[in-house]
């Protein structure tokens, strides 16, 4: 009875305080705060709890790549990765759009950040598309949703996220009975496996972008190939095109951790800013710095409330209760991913990406457990699902960025996106139902 009535006074209030429209952290800490007061805890353990929440080491390398990103826009480096994959685009029908996925499957590969990746993407490429006959709609509808590759392109940071929620949680003794022992979860596992589902995503949006720009008559250039071009923007590129190979290279030859890397990051795109570009100047550093703080500030409050938040509904066995409800309603691990994978792009369209993994993880975790799924492979679904919330709305952060760059209204580049989010949300049922798109390379590479 007592249970239940947490549960109530849990969800309850954190609905309602949604619904008053009350920021989420807010909803999350007073939620739990009153939960904490029904059963007659001291509330200083919230406070205990919410500290604990960001001792681990893994989440200093938060701030570090949001840092890492915006310098890497104010470097040059995100202007040079476009005009190179702008030169790959040459004759293609819809040239200049797969020019742009390809920009933000380069930049998502520095930023680790969805919106990071469509502002800096978008600032330059939008014009461009708009300059070359694109329609507005369209060319901020191709930015949006492509930005979402920012999270699924390792390094990312909501991958740095479920890695840390999932790495205390325990598969229950019965799974381990049923199944055998899972792997451990780590967050460079988790930043290989990604690696192949991000081409998915990839290969259907610039497959949708094909077919859409043939239909509206969206030509390439007619000058063709230019092989000078290409080397030309190659040499320009190198160090820019370094910058991902440097990151991730060090990450997975175990040189150094994914929070090192973050760091390395920052003194490797200063270093080019400063001394090999020289476009980075003192007053870029310190935008950076304040976008920053301001940014990781946001985000450690949510993660501060949405751990209490978590935490309730783990002692209150909630996990426990949805898996043995899923799996009472059907044992067909096709259609629980189906059920799954729905319930999380509902989740995205309303709830912020960083809270709905700190939420839904301890609830969702324990399910896919129970039923045999490999928790790197859950993880990286659940990423890609939540991406696809960066492009729909009413939240759709991205849409935001891209209508801000194009003047263009939210209405008309979310009916735009709408194929690019049917095309995201197909490859997210090819990923989940062949689990080695996901695994192969972590197994390849010994982890």
């Amino acid at each position: 009875m007592v249970e239940s009535s947490v549960v109530l006074i849990l969800f309850g209030s954190f609905l309602v305080l949604l619904l008053l429209g009350a920021p989420i952290s807010v909803s999350l800490g007073v939620s739990a705060l009153a939960s904490f007061l029904y059963l007659g805890e001291n509330p200083i353990k919230f406070v205990q709890i919410a500290f604990t929440s960001v001792g681990s080491f893994p989440l200093m390398a938060l701030p570090a790549f949001i840092l890492a990103g915006a310098l890497m826009e104010a470097a040059g480096i995100s202007k040079r990765l476009v005009d190179l994959a702008e030169s790959f685009a040459g004759p293609f029908t819809g040239g200049m759009s797969a020019a742009t996925v390809m920009a933000c499957m380069f930049f998502g590969a520095i930023s680790g950040s969805g919106p990071a990746t469509t502002a800096a993407v978008g600032m330059l490429m939008i014009p461009a598309m708009i300059d070359r006959g694109y329609g507005k709609g369209y060319a901020s509808a191709i930015t949006a949703s492509s930005g979402g590759l920012g999270v699924v392109i390792p390094p990312s940071i909501p991958m740095v996220i479920f890695g840390i929620s999932a790495i205390g949680l325990m598969a229950p003794p019965e799974a381990v009975a049923e199944h055998g022992q899972f792997q451990s979860v780590s967050i460079p596992k988790l930043f290989i496996a990604g690696f192949f589902p991000g081409l998915v995503l990839s290969c259907g949006l610039l497959t949708m972008n094909y077919f859409m720009c043939k239909k509206q008559g969206y030509k390439g250039t007619t000058d063709g190939w230019s092989g000078a071009n290409i080397l030309t923007m190659l040499r320009k590129g190198t160090w820019s095109v370094l910058a991902p190979i440097v990151i991730l290279g060090g990450i997975y030859s175990g040189l150094f951790t994914p929070t090192e890397s973050a760091i390395v990051a920052i003194f490797y795109t200063l270093f080019i800013g400063f001394f090999v570009h020289r476009e980075l100047k003192i007053k870029d550093v310190l935008r950076s710095l304040e976008t920053t703080t301001w940014l990781t500030g946001r985000v450690l409050l949510i993660l501060f409330t949405a751990t209490v938040f978590g935490r309730l509904l783990v002692e209150n066995q909630i996990p426990a209760i949805v898996a043995s409800s899923m799996l009472e309603l059907t044992s067909n691990i096709y259609l629980i991913w189906a059920l799954i994978i729905f319930f999380l792009l509902f989740v995205g369209m309303f709830m912020e990406t960083l809270a709905a993994i700190l939420i839904l993880t301890p609830v969702l975790l324990p399910v896919a457990y129970s039923l045999g799924i490999d928790p790197v492979h859950f993880g990286i679904v659940v990423v890609c699902c939540l991406s696809i919330g960066f492009q729909t709305p009413p939240l759709g952060e991205n849409l935001f960025i891209a209508s801000g760059v194009s003047g263009t209204s939210i209405e008309e580049i979310s009916v735009r996106a709408l194929p690019f989010a049917l095309t995201s949300v197909t490859a997210v049922f090819i990923i989940a139902f062949v689990p080695e798109i996901t695994l192969f390379l972590p197994r390849l590479l010994g982890y």
